[in-house]
């Protein structure tokens, strides 16, 4: 029930396509009636909740594809291709975006770590990749509901919104995902840690030996638990990045030099070898064909 009432909400406040904000601080509605392609794009920490439709992720080379039966939750920054390419008039894709704040789901984490012995998880056991999917439970689509309809009031929203973010957020880390979720922003979240450094200092040279003192780990048990939670090796990990900020930058009318070297280049026919492997387009390319026409 939760989650017609969720639609309907959706439905009633957003009329055409785009975002529309909630008054909660990171929470938004969307729409979307016309097809997207996969294009590049960087997932920050966030859930995406959807009611009516599908999107699409694809994380090297593997395609996810969710619609209302699951939630996606990313617990890091990733690179990878998104888009809608089945969103029409007659199938419009309505969802929630909630950014996760970082440090909120830290101490929230660590305090269910620490609180109960149940969501304590062996050293050893594998650890959850950045963007997983979770099936809606009642305690997410409750929270969510909750969440939302203080968008009908200002005040409410402005004394009780902390909270009601709060308790969705609990909703994710006691949910499906809670196991990758509590890995990224707990206790033992040294790749998490690490991909928001990178993510900070893409325009700089940064090595993997630096990446892996940052957090106290060897370079070899860095790979392994890096490759682990994001499927990529760190070395592919930093081109994507780089690579998909600067697709997103030449999108967005950036000039192909400037957007090289805002994430890192210092070399232009390096990049456009680079930009050409990974797209199928050169940069040149890329930036005509994201051009609107008239």
């Amino acid at each position: 029930m939760s989650k017609e009432q969720i639609k309907q909400f959706i439905q009633n406040n957003v009329s055409e396509d785009g975002l529309v904000e909630t008054g909660v601080k990171g929470v938004q509605l969307f729409r979307v009636t016309e097809p997207v392609r996969c294009a590049p794009a960087v997932y920050e920490p966030s859930v995406v909740a959807i009611v009516s439709g599908t999107k699409e992720a694809i994380l090297d080379g593997n395609r996810h594809v969710y619609g209302s039966s699951q939630y996606m939750c990313c617990s890091m920054s990733m690179p990878v291709e998104a888009g809608t390419p089945a969103a029409s008039p007659d199938n419009p894709l309505l969802g929630v975006y909630i950014s996760l704040d970082t440090r909120v789901m830290t101490e929230l984490a660590i305090e269910m770590e620490s609180s109960s012995a149940a969501f304590r998880k062996p050293r050893g056991g594998p650890i959850p990749q950045g963007v997983a999917l979770a099936s809606w439970d009642d305690a997410f689509s409750d929270a969510l509901l909750r969440l939302l309809q203080l968008g009908d009031s200002p005040e409410d929203t402005a004394i009780l919104g902390d909270g009601r973010l709060r308790e969705l957020y609990y909703a994710v880390l006691n949910g499906e995902v809670g196991d990758s979720a509590r890995r990224a922003f707990g206790v033992g979240n040294e790749i998490a840690r690490s991909i928001e450094y990178l993510s900070s200092c893409l325009e700089e040279k940064v090595t993997i030996d630096q990446m892996a003192s940052q957090v106290g780990m060897s370079r070899a048990v860095f790979h392994r638990k890096f490759k682990q939670a994001t499927t990529m090796s760190p070395i592919q990990f930093v081109k994507s990045m780089r690579l998909n900020s600067a697709a997103m930058k030449i999108a967005g009318g950036m000039n192909v030099n400037e957007a090289a070297m805002g994430v890192g280049y210092v070399s232009s026919s390096q990049f456009s070898r680079e930009f050409k492997r990974m797209y199928g387009q050169s940069p040149k390319q890329w930036s005509h064909a994201k051009q609107p026409s008239g």
